[in-house]
C-alpha cells in the first residue's frame, strides 16, 4: 500500500505544479489519481458501499459541473470553458474516488474554500490571471492524505 500511497501524493503534486506553473497538466494523471485513490478507498470499505459511494460521490460532481454549465451561459454570458477548465472537470470526477460521501463532500468544500484564500494571497505573484483550481485542490488533498496517514485526522474514511 505504501507504493500506491506514494503514487498518490506524487501524482496530485505533480497536478499541483503543472497548473500551478503554465495552467496545463498532463492528462494521464487523473486516472492515476483516480486509481490510486479508489485502490485506498476500496480496502477501507466493503464493495457494495464503494459502488454507492461511488455512485454518490460522481452525482455530486456532475450536478456541481452542470451547475456551473448552467451559470455561466445564463447569468455570465459566456462559453464553459471561459470560467472552467478540462482539467478543473477531470480532476473533480477523479477527486470523486477518494472518499466516502460524508467525508468527499466536507473535504471538496473546505477544498474550493482553501483554494479561494490561497489564490488570493497568490493572485499577485502569478503572471497568469486565471485561477489554478485543480492545482489548488490537489495541494489540499495531498494535505488531506498526508494529515491522515500520519494520525492528525483519524476518521477521514468512516464519516
Amino acid at each position: 500500500m505504501i507504493f500506491i500511497k506514494i503514487i498518490l501524493i506524487t501524482s496530485l503534486l505533480l497536478v499541483f505544479w503543472q497548473d500551478l506553473k503554465a495552467r496545463e497538466v498532463y492528462w494521464f494523471l487523473f486516472p492515476i489519481v483516480a486509481l490510486t485513490s479508489g485502490i485506498l478507498l476500496f480496502t477501507k470499505m466493503f464493495s457494495e458501499l464503494f459502488y454507492m459511494t461511488l455512485v454518490i460521490n460522481i452525482s455530486f460532481v456532475l450536478i456541481l459541473m452542470l451547475v456551473i454549465f448552467v451559470y455561466s451561459k445564463i447569468k455570465l454570458k459566456v462559453a464553459i470553458d471561459q470560467v472552467f477548465g478540462l482539467g478543473d472537470g477531470l480532476l473533480f470526477l477523479a477527486l470523486a474516488f477518494t472518499f466516502s460521501s460524508v467525508s468527499f463532500l466536507i473535504l471538496f468544500v473546505f477544498g474550493l474554500i482553501f483554494s479561494l484564500v490561497l489564490h488570493l494571497f497568490l493572485k499577485n505573484k502569478s503572471e497568469h490571471s486565471t485561477v489554478p483550481l485543480a492545482g489548488y485542490l490537489s495541494l489540499f488533498f495531498s494535505i488531506s492524505y498526508i494529515s491522515h496517514w500520519s494520525g492528525l485526522i483519524k476518521t477521514l474514511y468512516i464519516i
